[in-house]
């Protein structure tokens, strides 16, 4: 369920406290001048015993939970999280979407802002939200942990202040995810080994539970009890590793209202996309009769990949009116009828999706999208192969490994923390500065795929110059087969301009962007056989990562790094690390 905010009596006010407190133990808040205050949270990081699909096994998790604990700010506020690890694994915790303004030694992946929290040691995650109202999530952003280790952000509006849509009666945070009845670490340790595919998660989920899928988990069910003919704002989150998805609730349409913490122009739909990484708020507005009706909510994948293996079932939870009462093993829930649910590979109704999402752009909530443009990029991105080692056996294409590249760069990851190497003038070993801004070779990207599917390894960044206005198109090819990428821009919101099928025209598509209200988001669908343009301004002094949010085609590669160096005013550059700033 989801707590309800903006008490207006003062009993209920109390509740709201104590209701608060009692689910968000060790949740310290103090004011810090005007209407914003400093929000102090402790995340031990932890082993606990997860029994999921009928089997039970150890998982890493937050404070115990899984999903992990609520975080809830307001705009505005400053959030300090200690976070302490207790487990053998080293650790990383990644706040996706925050903005991280001048805070960049919080933003969390590994190698690339900091080094890893070693077993036994703790360290302070330190950012003020700006500028951002919705839900955002954070992850573990190391290996694979993120399969268990996540949790959402949840940003309200100031005090006195409200959204621009109708006050929901409730807020309910809802997060995909995947489950493996293995160690998700042994699956992609198989997959590098053996330069395979990874195997495919066993179920998806729902807030944590899989749902009925074999007679041993029939209890193993998200449940949403609502009242009739009210309100609620759902806060979706894809956490999921490998798998972009639908989502729908049987016989209902949402309005969708937020994506990834910035207004959009409300519109309706029966059907949620929602990639890895991204996250969407919508209404729900429920049926006015009072009844005990229950109707079956639903995700499923949605995929373009003409390789591989992937997870393709169907995870289901309920939506229960009133005194309707779901017990385990009910078997009244065999007999309400699935949502249905585009083609699996419905790349038409997902490029409507995107299309169909513009900024608010309203007076309070203006765009600002840059006009004029300094550096422009063209990225082409998809998969290649490296070749096998001597002496080894390989499973890939024609007895390659799997990798994937951004203009045939396949990223290496440093040994040591980009940031550091950057601020302290040591990147000499560590990276070069000659990202390519253009594919080294052009070729028909969505057409017959070359021959050659070999891939350049190197630890490459682009440089910017504080304030730059930049525009980058990103390319999906067909090499090895066309998927979608949802690629993250850490550090910076983008607008998506832009996008289309087939290969971008630099002379006609530009005509065709959005500069009036474009969507605002961090992670942003590349097409399966399409491209994407976005536009941002790089006034975020730091070393920012970008990479496909699909874990495995990260796990290979296809991530790269923006260098943006420091301004010439004191708010226009990174301050020094803190001092507890992890090791390497």
């Amino acid at each position: 369920m989801g707590v309800p905010f903006h008490p207006s009596s003062f009993l209920s006010f109390l509740l709201f406290i104590i209701c608060i407190l009692y689910m968000y133990p060790g949740v310290i808040a103090a004011k810090t001048g005007g209407n914003s205050i400093t929000r102090h949270y402790t995340f031990n990081i932890q082993m606990r015993n997860i029994t999921r699909l009928c089997e039970t096994k150890s998982v890493i998790t937050v404070n115990g939970k899984f999903p992990g604990p609520r975080i809830i700010a307001r705009e505005g506020d400053r959030v300090v999280i200690k976070v302490v690890n207790h487990v053998p694994n080293n650790i990383t915790i990644h706040w996706h979407g925050v903005r991280q303004l001048q805070s960049g030694w919080a933003d969390g992946p590994a190698y690339i802002t900091q080094c890893p929290i070693q077993t036994g040691r703790s360290y302070v995650y330190n950012f003020t939200i700006t500028g951002q109202i919705g839900t955002l999530w954070y992850h573990a952003h190391v290996s694979w942990i993120r399969a268990t280790l996540y949790g959402p952000i949840i940003i309200l509006p100031k005090h006195n202040e409200s959204y621009p849509f109708v006050k929901p009666y409730m807020e309910v945070p809802i997060i995909f995810g995947e489950w493996w009845k293995v160690d998700p670490e042994a699956v992609v340790s198989q997959a590098i080994q053996t330069g395979a595919g990874p195997n495919s998660s066993d179920a998806y989920t729902i807030n944590g539970f899989p749902g009925p899928t074999i007679n041993c988990s029939s209890k193993e069910m998200y449940r949403l009890k609502v009242k009739p003919n009210k309100t609620y704002l759902l806060r979706l989150i894809n956490a999921a590793l490998n798998d972009e998805l639908f989502f729908k609730i049987a016989n209902h349409t949402f309005t969708v209202v937020v994506t990834d913490a910035s207004y959009v122009k409300p519109f309706k739909t029966d059907t949620i996309f929602i990639a890895p990484g991204q996250t969407t708020d919508v209404l729900l507005k429920t049926k006015s009769h009072n009844s005990n009706d229950k109707f079956l909510m639903a995700a499923r994948p949605y995929s373009t990949a003409a390789s591989g293996t992937f997870d393709n079932t169907t995870v289901i939870g309920v939506l229960e009116y009133g005194g309707s009462q779901i017990t385990h093993g009910d078997s009244s829930i065999q007999s309400l009828p699935l949502p249905q649910f585009p083609p699996i590979n419905a790349t038409a109704y997902v490029a409507n999706w995107t299309n169909s999402l513009r900024s608010l752009g309203s007076s309070r909530f203006p765009v600002t999208v840059p006009q004029t443009i300094q550096r422009r990029f063209f990225f082409a991105l998809g998969l290649g192969t490296n070749p096998c080692p001597a002496n080894q056996t390989c499973q890939g294409p024609n007895g390659t490994k799997f990798a994937a590249s951004i203009n045939n760069i396949s990223f290496v990851m440093p040994t040591t923390a980009f940031l550091q190497a950057h601020f302290f003038r040591q990147s000499k070993g560590v990276y070069t500065t000659d990202f390519p801004t253009t594919p080294l070779s052009q070729f028909n990207y969505t057409g017959t795929p070359p021959n050659n599917t070999m891939v350049v390894n190197g630890t490459k960044v682009v440089v910017l110059p504080f304030n730059t206005t930049v525009e980058l198109v990103m390319q999906g090819t067909s090499t090895l087969g066309g998927e979608n990428h949802p690629l993250h821009l850490h550090g910076f919101n983008f607008f998506v301009v832009g996008q289309g099928s087939g290969n971008f025209n630099s002379t006609t598509d530009p005509s065709t962007f959005n500069l009036v209200d474009p969507v605002e988001r961090n992670t942003v669908g590349v097409p399966s056989g399409g491209w994407v343009a976005v536009r941002f301004r790089a006034d975020n002094p730091g070393v920012w990562f970008m990479h496909c949010h699909i874990e495995i085609h990260l796990t290979w590669g296809l991530r790269m790094a923006w260098v943006v160096n420091d301004g010439k005013h004191p708010n226009q550059k990174l301050p020094p690390p803190p001092a507890d700033l992890p090791k390497c």
